[in-house]
């Protein structure tokens, strides 16, 4: 355990301090409330570290060991769940991690912990480094094991192969005895060492009374050498004198080869975000009250430290450059793999990396409330969600599995009666050539290489089930501040009212804007903070009690402090209809109006601000492709009906309402869907929160985006406005392929079983057949990493120097497990 102070070696990771003693000292290490934020995040601190964490429910990521399949999932889901304070838990097979919702009054971390084991699998924290070394051993010990399978496999055949073309009367009995012996021995070690982890799986399984995928797989190979066992030693009994040495390795090699390359598939489509999830530095140099540097571990660090980090480390923390010139990869955080400079004085986030100097930095936000836990946040979130058609393969994986081990039952009391030994090897067929992996894995590897290449390309995907939704969409619903149109706006002129100095209406329009996120509203704000002497007079008014009404406008109080016997005035600052204004005088572009209401209510104009706003230049080429792509496109906006039909006409959109509060919209979006349409909204996620939750799938789209509290499925980072029709046409392609898979799964099982249970299918051919299969379902999975449809690069960018080898993450798609 680490004390605040104590500094680290720099390769000592911060939450792996517990790699290095025995899993249940391990576990109880993880009870200590410092080393929650380690893998987890409180739910009720708004983002903010609590002050104590034992009071707060918490939201947990681990990563599982020793799991295989969908049953797999729903076993471990079932033991966190009998847990008493344990609220929620979700698994994923495709990234084999799990989300853990926990009340620290009634369990710790140990004990769900301890579930899991007790189940027969092994949980990690998942932002642990020892996480990551677990999953090396891993794909080196599964390298291990199929070399060892290859090279019994080839001995084996090696002394089957004289009995396959040799005459009758070529081989003594004595020599075919002694090439029977011999692959004996060499099948020995295999089924000892490769084939070790299906044996232990199984009797997991026997003793727990639950069915998994590894329970068909073992009996298969268990069967095989305990028939061929006997016809070496025991050549007249009932199993008869046939051997099955060369299927049995043949089986175990493809069924280890399938599963190898399947682990390597997923560790280049999915393995990435353990890498984006670990991006911060375990230990980072903090200045201390001498002045010096000394290491320590990044979850030590408080705001207001200093800390110098070094070329090729990533930010830990929100924070101001203090001293030194560099470039920084802010690809996660924007979708844009260009280095951008950062110099004195200078913000940087977390989770960018320093690629050129060192440089010392100001921490000015940590943890929770950095922009990097966002967006982690809604990685993990999205990989751990189940779409429907992931829901439907869970549900149906378990009684499957008992239908397999029925059917091989059945199949053996058909032919025992002619045939023992064949009636053992036709159940064989049947249990190997059955196994549903392919179904389980044909819809979340496919949702998870899209969303991966996705969150490469600056487009966050909070929700899986919204990439099956964008398929069916049939109409894309835009709004225009800030989506069609630039982020930020202009400010062209004032029109004070009678009475009022132009500057003085300004300055009083800026101090109320600088409370909202909204374009217009910014630059109003940035149009006098630009100007030092307007921005000294606008600090004469003091706002109290101000509130921002959604899709309208600010409502404040206001006092002049230069007038110490005048009484506070309400103002409004907003559209003409939030004013209380007739709408006049705004020419082509946007106007915004500032109004006084007085104490009997009147309300009086004080100065129009007429605001200029540009079309993005890609806005035409994408409604182009929407409509191409056969989507009907609308615009909805709450701005004035003439500039409204202005940027529709330029944006070649047909249909264009404008003057629409938050409720107008929702309701013609529920219009639409009424109609039958499934609806696309596309809005820049500050006032568009109704109908973003109302519509069928929806995009949160500028950088402004609050990222936690959005309630879009897909929040585009990037500034570029493609990205929409881009999505749109993964998503149609993310489907396809799940089709695909989910028709490969079901026609192979629909042609294979009845070619097993006949016995026209040896064991060898059926293991071929199921690591085929599986291996066929990812193979076409991974082909949705190549990029984005319609990017005219081909969707790949090119990576900032030294961004991918730094974060360690492919040019494929980002793991959620």
């Amino acid at each position: 355990m680490f004390r605040p102070d104590q500094p680290v070696a720099p390769s000592a990771p911060a939450a792996g301090a517990a790699a290095l003693v025995a899993p249940a000292a391990q576990a109880a290490l993880l009870d200590d409330p410092q080393e929650w934020s380690a893998f987890g995040r409180p739910r009720d601190a708004a983002g903010a570290a609590p002050a104590d964490p034992a009071a707060c429910t918490w939201d947990s990521q681990v990563v599982l060991e020793g799991m295989h399949c969908a049953a797999c999932a729903l076993t471990i889901e079932d033991a966190l769940r009998s847990v008493p304070g344990v609220r929620q838990a979700d698994v994923s097979a495709a990234t084999r991690r799990a989300r853990v919702v926990w009340d620290p009054a009634q369990v710790r971390p140990s004990q769900w912990i301890e579930a899991v084991q007790k189940a027969g699998y092994r949980a990690m924290p998942a932002m642990d480094a020892f996480a990551r070394e677990q999953r090396l051993k891993e794909s080196r010990r599964a390298l291990w094991r199929w070399l060892v399978a290859g090279f019994c496999m080839m001995q084996v055949m090696m002394y089957a192969w004289p009995a396959y073309v040799a005459q009758p009367g070529d081989l003594t009995p004595e020599m075919e005895r002694l090439l029977r012996w011999a692959s004996w021995v060499i099948t020995l070690p295999m089924v000892v060492f490769s084939c070790g982890p299906f044996f232990a799986s199984a009797l997991r399984d026997i003793r727990q009374r639950r069915v998994s995928m590894d329970l068909p797989v073992a009996l298969g190979m268990a069967i095989t050498f305990v028939v061929s066992t006997a016809g070496t030693f025991d050549p007249s009994g009932i199993f008869g004198r046939e051997v099955y040495y060369d299927s049995l390795t043949m089986f175990v090699f493809f069924l280890l080869t399938g599963r190898w390359l399947e682990l390597r598939l997923r560790d280049r489509t999915a393995g990435a975000l353990e890498a984006v999830m670990n991006r911060l530095p375990d230990s980072v140099e903090r200045r201390t009250p001498a002045g010096d540097f000394e290491r320590v571990a990044t979850r030590r660090l408080a705001v207001g430290d200093t800390i110098r980090v070094l070329p090729g480390e990533a930010f830990p923390a929100d924070g101001r450059i203090l001293r030194g010139n560099t470039h920084a990869d802010e690809s996660l955080l924007t979708g844009e793999s260009t280095p951008v400079a950062r110099g004195e004085g200078s913000l940087v986030t977390a989770g960018s990396y320093n690629l050129q100097a060192p440089v010392e930095v100001l921490v000015e936000g940590l943890g929770a409330q950095t922009r990097f836990a966002h967006i982690v946040a809604l990685m993990e979130s999205a990989s751990l969600q189940k779409p429907r058609l992931a829901q439907l393969a869970d549900r149906i994986a378990r009684p499957f599995l008992v239908a397999v081990l029925v059917a091989a039952l059945l199949a053996a009391v058909y032919w025992w009666p002619s045939d023992p030994g064949r009636a053992l090897m036709v159940a064989v067929a049947v249990l190997i050539v059955t196994c549903p992996c392919a179904l389980s894995l044909a819809t979340p590897v496919a949702m998870l290489t899209a969303a991966g290449t996705l969150a490469r390309h600056g487009v966050l995907v909070r929700n899986l089930q919204g990439l099956e939704a964008l398929a069916q969409v049939d109409t894309v619903v835009f709004d225009k501040t800030g989506t069609l149109t630039r982020d930020g706006m202009a400010l062209r002129a004032v029109h004070p009212a009678a009475g009022w100095d132009g500057a003085q209406a300004l300055g009083l329009a800026a101090v109320l804007a600088g409370h909202s996120m909204h374009p217009a509203s910014r630059a109003v704000a940035a149009s006098v903070a630009a100007d030092a002497a307007q921005a000294a007079r606008a600090e004469r008014w003091r706002v109290a009690d101000l509130r921002e009404e959604a899709g309208f406008g600010l409502v404040a109080t206001v006092q002049d402090r230069q007038a110490r016997d005048a009484l506070p005035r309400q103002f409004r600052l907003g559209s003409a209809a939030h004013a209380g204004v007739p709408v006049h005088g705004a020419g082509q572009g946007l106007q915004v109006v500032l109004s006084e209401q007085g104490a009997d209510g009147a309300v009086s104009e004080v100065a129009r601000f007429d605001l200029v706003e540009d079309l993005r230049a890609e806005a035409p080429g994408v409604v182009a492709s929407l409509q191409q792509a056969g989507m009907a496109v609308r615009l909805l906006s709450g701005d004035r009906q003439q500039a409204v039909q202005r940027v529709a006409a330029q944006a070649g959109i047909g249909l264009a309402v404008g003057e629409c509060t938050p409720q107008d919209k929702l309701a013609a979006l529920r219009a639409l869907q009424a109609e039958g349409h499934c609806v696309a909204m596309v809005g820049d996620g500050l006032n568009d929160g109704p109908v973003l939750a109302g519509a069928h799938v929806s995009f949160a789209f500028g950088r402004a985006v609050p990222l936690a509290q959005s309630r879009a499925d897909f929040v585009v980072l990037a500034d570029n406005l493609a990205l929409v029709p881009q999505t749109a046409l993964l998503a149609r392609a993310t489907l396809g392929v799940v089709r695909q898979n989910l028709w490969w799964a079901a026609g192979y099982n629909a042609l294979s079983v009845p070619l097993a249970v006949v016995g026209w299918m040896p064991a060898w051919l059926a293991g071929l057949g199921m690591a085929l299969s599986s291996l066929l379902v990812v193979l076409n999975a991974a082909r949705l990493a190549r990029g984005l449809p319609g990017d005219p690069q081909g969707g790949q960018a090119e990576p900032a120097p030294g961004a991918l080898q730094a974060a360690n993450i492919s040019k494929t798609t980002l793991e959620t497990a």
